[in-house]
This record gives structure tokens, sequence and C-alpha cells, in this order.
């Protein structure tokens, strides 16, 4: 009868239990004086976690005066199944204090919850407690050591352990590769994956999967390339997966024609696929293209839910092209997925709307936010700003500081902003002040830029000058071409010169820089400088960017 029982239980195992299940089991279990068995102790632990019933863990396990290793681990992957990785972490450093010796086991779910938890320093102390209990060469530690070093990025410590696994498992060199992808090392990585085929390990998905998404720079698209061959000789190309880090692959190169005869391909278009692609012709500039895609994705996954950075990338596409018909289709998408109240892509929305011309429409979304962060806040505020309505993007300042929100980078860059366009150079002084000494926020170029520009329009050369002179680090070159750009409005032909020079040391070449000092030079009657300048720019083959106009919907240049 016990024996049947026993088999009864491992059964049931493999499936879910709920709580009154296990409670009946529990019962049943006590009515048969059985609760002091290990065995039966131990399945119970695992049912009452799986259920989320800590107390009754906790009384099946005190109440076992046997505890055998399976108990112990019972309970110790109990709390870390549960993310309670301190109760776990407790419970294993209790096993080590008692009779128990801790086994393989045992080990390998701590070391999977420091991996879960991020936390290095335990997993190394954990590390070390396998060495000396003699479980170094042991294949389920050091398969789980690998797992963990390498999802936290920590790719040489995880090789170190890989190196003692005499017959590694497609997981474990799946593991490897993903882990120096994921740190940039991908010619570690191609060099596992050409290792693990000479000791005669087929890849799977997983392993394509890994490598692809490494592949990175302007270097890698012949070996991106190369492993879209392998798949298409391998018939991966057809995995979904697969298939998607393709597209995503070739959307990061700008290689979007590519992408797009990879999407053609897929059978099974899952919303990752389709994310990759509208995310690569969104990041490359072709918002029209983008928009096709997004529509044609909305009607093809109907009763799914859509992914919200999805919908702020398409969102971003609609405010860079100032295509407000775009942008009003995508809101009513938004509004059918019911994700109006997500603060992401309710930010989206406002700073799509501001920038096509509706700030009365960002601001209502902005009102009407159940939740508001320091990203909506930013976004208000730089709208708010780029509109000439600085006395406004101070006062919502002050509300998000008076609902308890830290400003950021972000914050003092849009409030700069708003100081430009309203000419507010001694708000604009006291806030650069402000953001270093009063919130901590070093201040970036972008906030430089700022300054700077606030500084020449106001024809404060010198103050502007010992500004860029006294910054930390090097100059970017933006900064000084910020100085220049006031230089060329205020007729500044001496500074102009030194802004110039400093910007040809950086060895900034860009056309415009030169068109600017040119027309300084024009103003001043300099012409022989003037022409010095175009024949530079000529023998260079520098030109400078042709002006875009979209009045009236068509791209005219100008």
């Amino acid at each position: 009868m016990f024996l049947r029982f026993r088999l009864l239980l491992s059964e049931l195992s493999k499936f879910q239990q709920t709580l009154l299940r296990t409670k009946q089991l529990h019962a049943l279990i006590l009515k048969l004086r059985l609760s002091d068995d290990p065995f039966y102790a131990t399945k119970i632990v695992r049912f009452y976690g799986m259920s989320g019933d800590f107390d009754y863990v906790c009384k099946v396990f005190d109440g076992c005066h046997h505890k055998s290793v399976f108990l112990w681990n019972s309970i110790i992957r109990a709390y870390a199944r549960a993310r309670r990785f301190n109760e776990a972490f407790s419970m294993f450093s209790g096993m080590l204090r008692g009779e128990t010796r801790p086994d393989s086991f045992s080990y390998a779910c701590v070391i999977r919850a420091c991996c879960e938890s991020s936390d290095v320093n335990r997993l190394r102390l954990f590390h070390g407690g396998v060495i000396v209990s003699g479980l170094g060469m042991d294949p389920t530690c050091n398969s789980a050591l690998v797992m963990a070093y390498s999802k936290l990025g920590l790719v040489e410590e995880a090789g170190r352990a890989f190196s003692v696994i005499s017959e590694p498992d497609l997981v474990m060199w799946n593991s490897m590769i993903s882990g120096y992808s994921c740190c940039g090392l991908s010619v570690c990585s191609l060099k596992m994956f050409v290792e693990m085929q000479r000791l005669g390990e087929s890849p799977d998905g997983y392993t394509l999967v890994g490598l692809i998404s490494g592949l990175a720079g302007p270097d890698s698209i012949r070996t991106g390339e190369g492993v879209h061959g392998f798949c298409l000789k391998s018939s991966f190309e057809s995995n979904p997966h697969v298939g998607s880090c393709l597209v995503n692959m070739y959307a990061r190169f700008k290689c979007m024609d590519s992408a797009q005869k990879v999407f053609a391909g897929l059978i099974n278009l899952d919303l990752v696929s389709w994310s990759a692609l509208i995310t690569g012709y969104c990041q490359c500039g072709e918002y029209e293209k983008a928009s096709y895609f997004f529509r044609k994705m909305m009607g093809t996954i109907k009763g799914r839910k859509v992914d919200p950075i999805l919908i702020a990338s398409v969102l971003a596409a609609a405010a860079q092209s100032a295509n407000i018909g775009m942008g009003i289709e995508l809101h009513g998408s938004v509004l059918r997925c019911g994700l109006e109240s997500d603060v992401m892509i309710s930010s989206a929305l406002i700073d799509m709307y501001a920038k096509c011309g509706l700030l009365g429409s960002a601001r209502r979304i902005f009102e009407n936010m159940p939740k508001k962060n320091a990203v909506s806040y930013n976004t208000i505020i730089q709208g708010l700003g780029l509109y000439g309505l600085a006395s406004e993007s101070f006062r919502m300042f002050d509300e998000m500081l008076n609902a308890g929100l830290e400003p950021d980078s972000c914050t003092f860059s849009a409030l700069l902003c708003a100081c430009c366009h309203s000419g507010l150079l001694n708000d604009g002084r006291e806030l650069f002040t402000r953001m270093e000494d009063e919130f901590h926020v070093r201040p970036k170029v972008e906030h430089y830029v700022y300054l700077v520009k606030l500084l020449g329009m106001a024809g404060e050369f010198e103050e502007a000058y010992q500004l860029i002179d006294s910054s930390p680090g090097p100059v970017d070159p933006g900064i000084w071409g910020a100085l220049l750009s006031c230089c060329e409005v205020q007729g500044n032909s001496e500074m102009a010169e030194v802004a110039a020079r400093k910007l040809f040391e950086t060895g900034a070449e860009k056309g415009a820089y030169r068109v600017m000092l040119s027309k300084v030079y024009a103003r001043d009657g300099r012409w022989s400088n003037v022409n010095e300048l175009r024949d530079e720019m000529t023998d260079a083959g520098l030109r400078k960017m042709p002006g875009l106009s979209w009045i009236g919907g068509t791209g005219t240049y100008s």
C-alpha cells in the first residue's frame, strides 16, 4: 500500500498542485503517521512551495526529525523559486551548520538563486564552497556555475568553470556562446561555435540566437552574412527565434532590404519578428515603412497584446517625421489595446503631439495620466519649452520636485532648452549651477551646448569661452560649434576664428562649420578668406547638408 502511495505521489509531482489538494494529501499523510518520513515530507514541502504557502512549508520541514539532503534541497528550491532568495540562502547556511552535507544539487540550486538575484559576491562564495566540498569536477555544479557566470556577464569565470567539464552538453555550449555575445566578445563567441562543431556537437536554434545577438558594428556584417548562410544550409532560417534574430541583426547593420527578405521568408510571424522589422525601419529613419508594417501587424495579430516598447518606438518615428496622421492613427491603436495608462506610451504620445504642433493634445494626455514619472515630466517640460513657454516648463519642474521625483540630466537638458527658446540667460545660468550643486547631476555635452548658446546669443562671448575652457576633459566639437553659430548670428569674427580653430583642431571637418565661418568673413568683407575656405571645402570634398522643408507635406530641398 505504501509503495503504491509513493508511486502516486511521484506521479502527482509532475502536475501543478492546488493548495486544497496539497492540504488533502498532507492530512492523509498525517493520518497514516508518515509525516516524519523524509520522502513524504519532501514531496509535501515541494507541493506547498508550488502553492506559495510557506507557513505550511516551514511546519512540515520543522516537524520532520530526520531531515535528508532531499528535504533540505526541497525547501531551498521552494524559496528560490518564489524569489525569496534571502530565505533560500539562510536555509542553505542552516544546512551547512547541521549534520546533513549539501550535495551537487544543493549547490546548483543556490548558484541559480545567486544568478537570479544578481548576487555576484555570494556566487563566488558558493563557488569556493563547491571546490572545498570536493565537487569541483562535478558536472551538475559546473553546469550551474557556467550558466550563472554567463548570464551575469562574467565570461572569464564562466570559461574557467567550463574548462573543467569533460563532456559539456549543448546547454553549456549555448551558455558560453550567449555569455560571450552579451559581453560584446563576438570573436570568442564565434570560436566557441566552431569548436563545438569540431567536437561533434550540433548547434540548435538557441546556439544561433546567442551567436547572432552578439554581432554588432560595421566589421561584423560579413560574419553575420556567413552565419545567415549556415542557417540557410541547416534549415534554421524558418525557426521563428532564429529568423527574428536575423531580422534584428540586419536592422542593426541598417541593411533593411536583407531584413525584409528574411522577414518575408518567415512562416510563423510573431510579435518579436514584427518588432524587429518595425524598430529597424524606425532606427534607419524610414518612418513611412515603419508605419506601413505597423498597420499590417495590427491587422494580423488581432487579439494579442502589442509590446509597449514597440508602440513607443513607432510614436517616436511619427514625431521625427512630423506625421500627425500617423500619430493619431497610433493613438487610436493605443486606445484599442487599452495601453493609454502605460507611462512609457503616454510619454511617447506627449512627445509626438508636441513635435507635431498639437501642444494642447500633449498637455491633455499629461494631465490625464493616472501615474507620472520623471520621463513623463521631462517630456512635457521639453514640449512646453519648444513653444517658448519657459515659465510653464519651470512650473512643471516645481511640480515634479513636489511629487518627490528626482530630476535627471534629461530634465535639465529640457529646461535649458526652454531657456534657449525664451532667451532666459539668468535662469539658464542659475539652472546650470543648481544642476550640479543641488541635484548632483554632472553636466553633459548638451547642457554645455545650451548654456553656450544662451551666452553667445546674449553677446557674452568671453563668459561662453571661459565656460568651455573650464569644462573637464576634452571639449566636444558640438560645443565649439554652438559658439561658432552664435558668432555667425552676432557677427563676432574674432571669436568665430577662435571657435573655428578649436573645431578644426578636434578634427571636425563638417562643411557647415566652414560655411558659418565664411559667412562671418563675408559680413566683414574678407572675400579672400571666404574664397580660401570655399577652396578648402572643394578640395576636401566637403559640403553643407541642404535644408529640407516639409511645408505642404512634400520634401523640398532649399
